[in-house]
């Protein structure tokens, strides 16, 4: 896994991008990773990039025209079919543009502006000029594109072709439930599902700026909205049961942590328990949730992973979110840990503090490898905090049952000065 990574995001993978982009008739200019993923023995890896392409100029011969690119790669496994292979004998390489994903078809449509412009116009969103961003993209697997026109905007979400139809019926089951998730205006055979746009920003966003008046009960009373049809879809995996697949990840990133990470994870293992299973959101944290300027909820996001599953992921999943985010914004750390504290207390009502917070442990554990993901810069040194973070609140599951529990903005700044 390591040489595979390696091999992606070291000097050699700048070479394996020149190659395969001057074989498409460009130069590359500059390139950065910015997302790594594994999977089994498979490695992926999207880039952001420059390239000056040759391009025809009237009669007076050829030009470069420079453009930014989103290109994806991986290794190890089977590769995809429809991809560049560049190869040495013994390792291929896959490399293909964003909007040629092999896994993702519709993302080509979904990056064409005169094809989304008609789209536009078949939801009566008036004829004209429509511009398109790629928001987010993770290579084989899922990406959302914004798309704004004269009368409005609409988030297209690309999906492997197979999971479009079940995400649109989720999205209308949700919405027809009260449930604030956008409304899908209908789905394509590869794999685009067209999103309503919604009011308000996200909670990440009001962190940042401000002091948002969100109060803990609301993010409950949504979770309680949540129709009993969702449990019919697949279990959403608890947190808990990948914990310690989170620290076989940290240490093979990380592995002077890894004997650290992998005692921890098995010790919240030991003292955990699954609740019952109700219907969950299933990746609930503070950037999948809308607020207006007055604190209220006025969207859910991501519902992918919308399904049967143990309530106490949901609660966990925002806290251990909200943990980090003080991490990553420490001028924001007040108004984060606020707000977390407030969740911590509400929540301690609804579930057994005791479990809560051994559940936050492991997904702040899986939250551990991100900085390495995204290829944030020291994201060693990040990674041990995060454990360390980690540690805090399996501690705090020990201290609570005592009485002896402190607040969140207190554990955070224990975990940064240690």
């Amino acid at each position: 896994m390591a040489e595979q990574r390696e091999l992606l995001t070291g000097e050699q993978a700048g070479e394996v991008l020149a190659a395969v982009v001057e074989a498409a008739g460009g130069r590359l200019l500059d390139w950065r990773a910015t997302e790594v993923d594994h999977h089994g023995d498979q490695a992926t890896v999207s880039y952001r990039t420059r390239i000056a392409w040759n391009a025809e100029v009237g009669g007076a011969g050829q030009a470069e025209v420079v453009a930014e690119e989103t290109l994806g790669a991986t290794c190890g496994g089977r590769l995809p079919e429809g991809v560049a292979v560049v190869g040495d004998g013994e390792t291929r390489i896959g490399v293909w543009q964003a909007a040629h994903d092999p896994q993702l078809p519709g993302l080509r449509t979904a990056l064409n502006p005169a094809a989304v412009a008609a789209l536009f116009a078949r939801c009566g969103l008036g004829s004209g000029p429509v511009s398109v961003h790629l928001r987010a993209y993770r290579p084989l697997r899922r990406a959302v594109v914004e798309a704004v026109g004269p009368l409005g905007r609409l988030f297209l979400k690309v999906v492997p072709p197979a999971k479009a139809r079940a995400l649109h019926d989720r999205h209308r089951l949700l919405t027809g439930a009260g449930v604030p998730a956008p409304r899908s205006l209908g789905w394509s055979d590869n794999g685009l599902v067209v999103l309503e746009a919604l009011h308000g920003r996200t909670l990440r966003s009001a962190l940042r700026s401000s002091r948002p008046h969100l109060h803990p009960a609301a993010v409950t009373e949504l979770l309680d909205r949540l129709p009993t049809e969702l449990l019919d879809a697949p279990r959403r995996t608890s947190w808990l049961e990948r914990t310690e697949y989170y620290a076989q990840a940290i240490g093979s990133v990380v592995p002077e942590v890894s004997s650290w990470s992998t005692q921890l994870a098995r010790s919240i293992v030991a003292e955990s328990t699954i609740g019952p299973i109700v219907p969950v959101h299933g990746d609930l944290y503070e950037a999948q949730l809308l607020v207006d300027h007055r604190g209220a909820i006025t969207g859910l996001l991501d519902v992918d992973t919308a399904g049967p599953g143990d309530r106490l992921d949901d609660l966990a999943c925002l806290l251990g979110h909200l943990s980090v985010l003080a991490q990553v914004l420490p001028a924001n750390a007040d108004a984060i840990t606020g707000l977390a504290d407030r969740c911590l207390s509400t929540f301690d009502r609804q579930a057994d503090p005791r479990q809560l917070r051994l559940r936050v442990a492991s997904v702040v554990l899986s939250l551990a490898t991100g900085p390495h993901r995204v290829q944030e810069a020291g994201w060693q040194q990040t990674t041990r905090r995060r454990v360390a973070l980690a540690e805090s609140w399996f501690d705090s599951a020990h201290r609570v049952h005592r009485g002896l529990e402190f607040p969140l903005q207190e554990r955070n700044h224990h975990v940064s000065t240690a």
